[in-house]
């Protein structure tokens, strides 16, 4: 599927989507020693919010109390898209959201159920995202690769850009080519 990068209405669907069927990637706060946790995020594009369950004792859980910035990594399976998305992690007390995420999934990891003590939901409403895109494949990329020790130069292999999304849901954009 061919997509153009300048095209952020494009761009942005081909992100939400990846979220919306793929699920899993990895969520972490920007605080401190950054690291990640492998999360399976439930997205609402309409918002453009992302909604998590995690247990009250986690380190997530902990920033998403005291409001602050979060980010989360997902890569397409066949992997030609990555992106970052950023934006403002909160713990969240939505019996609504509650019930329409939860899954026999989720279950697993809560044995006391939607009322579990340890249960927390957590949002991630996103500011912006970084988004690449490889439209090579895998044997256009071995040919990218090695034209680039060939010649000397980079290889092409892809397109990045920051999507800005606003509280009012309205999209600017910038752009920058990328050589990933």
């Amino acid at each position: 599927m061919s997509l153009d990068i300048n095209d952020t209405a494009a761009v942005e669907k081909r992100l939400w989507d990846e979220i919306e069927s793929n699920r899993f990637g990895m969520l972490g706060a920007a605080e401190g020693v950054m690291r990640v946790t492998p999360m399976t995020a439930f997205a609402e594009r309409e918002s453009r919010t992302l909604w998590f369950f995690t247990s009250k004792e986690t380190e997530l859980a902990d920033a998403s109390r005291r409001g602050l910035s979060g980010f989360f990594v997902v890569m397409a399976k066949d992997q030609d898209l990555q992106a970052c998305m950023r934006g403002e992690l909160a713990a969240v007390h939505d019996v609504l959201h509650v019930e329409k995420y939860w899954s026999p999934a989720v279950a697993a990891w809560f044995p006391g159920g939607k009322d579990d003590p340890s249960l927390t939901l957590m949002s991630l409403t996103c500011a912006e995202a970084d988004v690449w895109i490889s439209e090579v494949g895998p044997i256009g990329f071995g040919w990218e690769i090695a034209k680039a020790n060939i010649t000397g130069t980079r290889p092409k292999v892809g397109s990045h850009a920051t999507l800005v999304f606003s509280r009012s849901a309205t999209l600017a954009k910038r752009l920058e080519p990328d050589q990933h």
